[in-house]
């Protein structure tokens, strides 16, 4: 295969990776102190009904009691959090005279976390923050501390400078980023994932994959996100399969963890067309983010695969391909294990089998097209492509 392409031309890029990460069974435990390190006195708890209701909230806050802390608590959020569910959270915060926020669940929890802690000092609406319009000039670093504990493998929000939300105004899936909203530690526990339900862990687990993987092909120039992106892409090719079939795994499960904390990192980079059409699918069709994620997957690749030969070859090594095959085969080849990966964990094939209407499909593509996730795709994308895509998914 070919060596990394270079640039000719010598170019500046400004990269980052300076979360603090508490990683490791019983990481929980060292809650207090990430809390006391930060000067928190009386933290809000973000979370949802999902997560209380599985006894994780519970065991934060007996955590924190434990250690003296006190802490309010806010488990109002959407499994697709919108701005209404953002201003409660603010609400709780105020009401509660709050120092800190914390922020537990997947990734919807996290984000929601991290766009009340940007409204305790900043004006809304949230639409003047979006990313896609510049948005991340407005956003100052006077932010209230935060801590955030996923108790899912799949966004890595818990590493991530980005919240996405649905905005009032649009009904679109927007997303508001800044360094500023990177939490200032991250509790990465995998015991909190040991009960999750096999089709919540293969929608999360795809989704952390589908971060890595299109981070890897996007046009942008970030070697180190390569580097990290296809370590992810070969942690979850590993033990996907494995967490989902034997939920009590640790090991599987610490893999999938930082896998999806990896695909995070690299997203920095830049995502594609996948991504475009996983966050219209979601608010048009209710289609889980990562469920989206891993149906639309194949055929994003195998529009790519032209422009993206060399990269899809390395990506079916890092799945496990020994076959030393030519770099077009190897490409190919990638995209089958993607189907076969998708197929060993349960995920439907079609868009059809999980709801989506085939009527629907050019609201989906008009609204992803608006979405600025594509323009980081290796291959250009139309709306006409985003539509023939979405055909071809459903």
């Amino acid at each position: 295969m070919k060596p990394f392409d270079i640039p000719a031309e010598p170019r500046i890029t400004e990269m980052a990776w300076p979360t603090r990460i508490v990683l490791g069974a019983g990481a929980l435990q060292r809650l207090p102190a990430q809390a006391q390190r930060l000067n928190m006195k009386r933290p809000l708890l973000v979370t949802d009904a999902g997560v209380v209701k599985a006894g994780l909230a519970s065991r934060v806050l007996e955590v924190l009691k434990t250690a003296g802390l006190e802490c309010a608590v806010f488990d109002g959020v959407e499994p697709n959090p919108t701005e209404k569910d953002v201003f409660a959270g603010l609400e709780t915060y105020r009401h509660h005279k709050c120092d800190g926020l914390i922020a537990l669940g997947g990734g919807s929890a996290l984000d929601a976390g991290k766009l009340v802690q940007l409204l305790t000092t900043h004006e809304p609406p949230l639409s003047r923050y979006d990313d896609a319009k510049g948005g991340d000039q407005y956003v100052k670093d006077d932010l209230p501390p935060l801590i955030a504990i996923p108790t899912t493998a799949g966004t890595g929000s818990e590493v991530g400078r980005s919240g996405v939300v649905t905005l009032a105004d649009t009904g679109r899936k927007t997303v508001i980023f800044s360094p500023a909203l990177l939490p200032r530690a991250a509790i990465v526990d995998p015991e909190l994932t040991l009960g999750l339900p096999p089709g919540v862990t293969a929608a999360t687990g795809m989704d952390a994959f589908t971060h890595c993987l299109e981070a890897y092909l996007a046009n942008g120039f970030h070697p180190l996100a390569d580097a990290v992106a296809i370590d992810g892409i070969q942690r979850v090719s590993r033990s996907l399969v494995t967490a989902v079939r034997e939920g009590k795994d640790l090991a599987a499960r610490t893999d999938m963890m930082i896998a999806a904390m990896q695909g995070a990192m690299a997203f920095q980079k830049g995502l594609g067309a996948c991504h475009a059409l996983a966050h219209a699918l979601t608010p048009i069709a209710g289609v889980h983010h990562g469920l989206a994620n891993a149906v639309v997957l194949p055929v994003v690749m195998e529009f790519n695969r032209a422009s993206s030969t060399t990269r899809l070859a390395r990506v079916a090594v890092a799945m496990g391909d020994t076959t030393n095959a030519r770099e077009d085969v190897l490409a190919s080849n990638a995209i089958d294990r993607v189907r076969k990966l998708n197929a060993a964990i349960g995920i439907p094939a079609r868009l059809r089998d999980v709801g989506v209407k085939e009527e629907d499909l050019p609201r989906i593509a008009d609204k992803a097209f608006l979405d600025a996730s594509h323009l980081s795709n290796p291959r250009k994308v139309t709306e006409a492509d985003l539509l023939a895509m979405a055909r071809e998914a459903w």
